[in-house]
C-alpha cells in the first residue's frame, strides 16, 4: 500500500442486489458519478457488477472496487484461488481493496494464515491494499500485531446513528485505521428518526443525506445501497452537506448500541 492510497469517502453498496436489480443500480450509479463500488463474495454479484462496469465504458483506472473474502475461503490454500475468481467475475486483474468480511468463525482459519495469504495477494498485484471487516478491538489488534496497522487499509463495520461502535473507532484512530460504516442509515430505521428529520426541515436536505453527512463529518468512509436513481443520486450529494458542530453532536448523543448485523455462527465477541 503506497502512501497515495486513500479509499475514497462515498461509494456504493451492493448488499442483497443481485442480477438484473444490480445491474440497474451500478449503471445509474456510474452516471451519477460515483467512482467506487462495495462488493463481496458471498453477495452472489461479482459477475453482475462487472458486466455493469463493462456496460458503461467508465475505464478501470477510474473506479475504486472492493471485494472480501467468505469465511470459506480464508485458509491459505483457498485465499488466492477464491480471489482470482472474485477478479474473473469482476473482469479485472486487480481490486483495489481486498477485506476479510468476518473473522474466521471460531477463529478456524488462524488470522496470522489468512493475512498472510493477503500480503501475498497484494505482492502478486491481485490487490491494490487489504484490510478487515467485522473485527471488534481484540481482533483488530491482533491484525495489527500481525502485518502492522500500516498494511490495514480500514476496517468496515456496521455504524448508524443508533450505533456507534466507540471503542472500535477508537482502536482503529489511535493506530491510523480508517472505518468504513456499512448500514450507515440502519436498514432506512434512522429515516424514521425525529431528530434527523428535523436537522434534514431545517436544512432542506433528507434524512438519508444528514445521516450520511453525518459519518463523514466523523470521518468514516460511507457504502450506501440504493437501487433508485434519485436516493442514489441524493446519497451523493450528501458529500456536499455540512453539518454544524451543534447538529454532529446531537446524533452523537444518539447511540444507543443497536446492532442489526448480528449473525449466528459469525459474528465475533462484540465489544
Amino acid at each position: 500500500m503506497t502512501s497515495s492510497f486513500s479509499i475514497p469517502d462515498l461509494g456504493l453498496g451492493t448488499f442483497r442486489l443481485t442480477g438484473g436489480t444490480v445491474i440497474d443500480s451500478v449503471r445509474n450509479a456510474l452516471e451519477l458519478g460515483y467512482r467506487a463500488i462495495d462488493t463481496a463474495q458471498i453477495y452472489g454479484n461479482e459477475a453482475d457488477i462487472g458486466q455493469a462496469i463493462a456496460d458503461s465504458g467508465v475505464a478501470r483506472e477510474q473506479l475504486f472496487l472492493t471485494t472480501k473474502i467468505w469465511t470459506e475461503n480464508l485458509g491459505r490454500a483457498q485465499l488466492l484461488p477464491s480471489l482470482r475468481e472474485s477478479l474473473a467475475r469482476l473482469r479485472t486483474g486487480q481490486v483495489d481493496l481486498t477485506l476479510i468480511h468476518w473473522p474466521s468463525p471460531g477463529g478456524a482459519v488462524p488470522l496470522t494464515e489468512t493475512l498472510d495469504a493477503l500480503m501475498q495477494a497484494r505482492e502478486l498485484g491481485l490487490t491494490r491494499a487489504i484490510g478487515i471487516s467485522n473485527f471488534p478491538v481484540a481482533l483488530q489488534q491482533q491484525a495489527i500485531d500481525a502485518v502492522g496497522a500500516q498494511h490495514i487499509a480500514t476496517n468496515q463495520i456496521e455504524l448508524h446513528p443508533r450505533l456507534h461502535n466507540p471503542a472500535v473507532v477508537a482502536h482503529a484512530r489511535a493506530h491510523g485505521i480508517r472505518i468504513t460504516s456499512y448500514m450507515t442509515l440502519g436498514y432506512g430505521q434512522a429515516l424514521q428518526e425525529p431528530m434527523l428529520q428535523a436537522i434534514a426541515q431545517a436544512r432542506g436536505a433528507s434524512v438519508a443525506q444528514v445521516t450520511l453527512a453525518w459519518a463523514l463529518a466523523r470521518g468514516f468512509a460511507v457504502i450506501p445501497s440504493s437501487t433508485q436513481r434519485p436516493h442514489l443520486a441524493g446519497n451523493l450529494a450528501a458529500q456536499e452537506l455540512r453539518l454544524s458542530a451543534g447538529e454532529v453532536a446531537q446524533i452523537d448523543a444518539m447511540d444507543r448500541g443497536q446492532r442489526l448485523v448480528d449473525p449466528e455462527g459469525l459474528a465475533p465477541q462484540w465489544d
